[in-house]
């Protein structure tokens, strides 16, 4: 075995020993913007599967929520830039390499998607303010027009909010120089998460009993390919080399174990699931519990995973100088 010894000067605060860059507006970002690919997701396939009628809430008034969540989102990112003022020259170029060069252009793409899919469906979803908005020149023709394409739009929404899922995922994946996001599931799994908190919005948020019920059923499922998800991610890591067997012992037995078993795992997929596949038995048991604590799980997934990952590392060392000495290398 051959043991490597970095001896290196260099201190660079947040970067050295590990990043502390990335804080809790990127996990809000990250969280709000799977969030926001679910509800694109569920609003537009109930059109497509024409269930209108039945999933009311979830096909004509889930719809306002997507551009709402995302523009929460999108401003904790923007808090989080260094130089706020540059954020235009995302937008005057497309680097085929870059995740976030894709990623701005995807989010560019989903506000015109999501605005479509909101006139369409405005009428059905809040009728006494589309009564009051019609009174306004154009919007009457905005409304039948996005009304008479209604199916075209979902179909553009279904592949955009899947594509926006995944870019949560892929931003972090593609940085190679942290093992413990470098893995192609991570993907998966922030698409998943965010299509499960969209179906716990729904679960929360109807006033109808059935569409609840239904999609906290769906939850169950959804919640069962999440675990199964979380199990191909820590085999792939276990089966790993030294560095990725480094960055899972933290959350295994390390300082986040707590917060991705007991928080993340537990919590908010564990006793959920657990809820839900009891109500489905008995009936009415602790109904808004489950989606909330859902909901709660899918924003500590990205919370834990921002965190381990900025800790892992492919070169472990640790800071040990004399304040002097580093004050005369300057």
């Amino acid at each position: 075995m051959i043991e490597e010894v970095l001896v290196t000067a260099r201190y660079n605060a947040k970067v050295d020993p590990f990043l502390t860059i990335w804080s809790w507006e990127v996990t809000v970002y990250l969280f709000l913007g799977g969030l926001t690919a679910g509800i694109m997701v569920f609003s537009a396939l109930v059109h497509l599967l024409k269930k209108q009628t039945r999933l009311h809430f979830a096909a004509c008034q889930l719809p306002l929520w997507a551009p709402i969540v995302l523009s929460i989102g999108m401003t904790t990112l923007f808090l989080d830039l260094e130089h706020k003022l540059y954020v235009f020259r995302f937008y005057t170029t497309l680097q085929p390499t870059s995740p976030m060069s894709w990623g701005s252009w995807i989010l560019l793409l989903v506000y015109p998607i999501t605005i479509l899919m909101i006139l369409a469906t405005f009428r059905s979803g809040y009728p006494s303010l589309a009564a009051r908005l019609e009174k306004l020149p154009m919007v009457t023709l905005l409304f039948d027009q996005s009304q008479k394409h209604m199916r075209a739009i979902a179909f553009m929404s279904v592949p955009t909010g899947v594509a926006l899922g995944i870019y949560t995922g892929v931003l972090l994946s593609t940085f190679s120089a942290r093992p413990i996001w470098n893995t192609s599931i991570l993907c998966a799994l922030f698409l998943v998460s965010g299509i499960s908190s969209a179906a716990a919005l729904i679960a929360i948020s109807s006033r109808h009993i059935h569409e609840r019920h239904l999609f906290s059923r769906l939850d169950a499922g959804i919640i069962t390919v999440e675990l199964l998800l979380i199990g191909i991610l820590i085999i792939g890591l276990s089966t790993g080399g030294r560095v990725q067997l480094d960055a899972l012992k933290l959350i295994m037995g390390g300082e986040y174990t707590v917060a991705f078993w007991g928080f993340f795992v537990f919590l908010g997929l564990i006793v959920p699931l657990m809820l839900e596949m009891w109500q489905m038995r008995y009936g009415r048991v602790l109904v808004m519990l489950a989606p909330l604590l859902v909901m709660t799980g899918g924003y500590m997934l990205r919370h834990v995973t921002l965190e381990v990952g900025q800790v892992s590392t492919w070169s472990n060392y640790t800071i040990q100088f004399e304040p002097t000495l580093m004050e005369r290398l300057h």
